[in-house]
Formats: structure tokens, C-alpha cells, sequence
């Protein structure tokens, strides 16, 4: 069996407001688990409790992933300043020489 190889190069990945969108299904998750609780008894008697704490689980998911996004976000950024320093050092250097 042959091995499969791209005929193409990939497409940079899109970049978009990822902290407000993690943040944004984190504030969901647990908007859903709170509306959930009052009907905690209903869930029971039907055996459908699973849906009460899906929300709770992907509520503290959710802060793991905030907790995720805002340090790539973080290092994004660093790598982004260390690069332009790096560019800066090497132009100014070339204008020295």
C-alpha cells in the first residue's frame, strides 16, 4: 500500500477571537447547567440526569480551555515580539555595516 502524500500545501490556520469564543461556550455551558437545576427532579424520574451534568462538565472544560487559549494566546504574542525584535536588531545591524 502506497503511502499517501498532499499534492498541496495546507491552508494557514484561521486565526479569529478564540479566547472570547472558548469564554463565550464556557459562560453557556454553565448558563445551561444553572437553567438545568430547578428541574433536577424531572431529569431524575426520567432516568435523563446525564443532561444536567454534561453542562456542569463542559462548564469546568470550558475554564481548562480558557485557561489553554489565553496562554497560546500569550506565547502567540510573545513569539510576535521577540520576531519583530529580531528583525529590528538585523536591519539595524545591516545599516551599521
Amino acid at each position: 500500500m502506497a503511502k499517501w502524500t498532499a499534492k498541496h500545501e495546507a491552508p494557514e490556520p484561521l486565526e479569529g477571537p478564540v479566547v472570547a469564543t472558548v469564554t463565550g461556550g464556557t459562560i453557556l455551558w454553565f448558563a445551561l447547567f444553572v437553567v438545568q437545576l430547578p428541574f433536577y427532579g424531572w431529569f431524575a424520574d426520567r432516568g435523563q440526569l446525564w443532561w444536567v451534568w454534561t453542562c456542569a462538565a463542559g462548564g469546568f472544560l470550558g475554564l481548562i480551555g480558557i485557561w489553554y487559549v489565553r496562554g497560546r494566546d500569550a506565547a502567540l504574542k510573545r513569539h510576535a515580539a521577540e520576531a519583530e525584535a529580531a528583525a529590528e536588531a538585523a536591519e539595524r545591524a545591516e545599516r551599521n555595516e
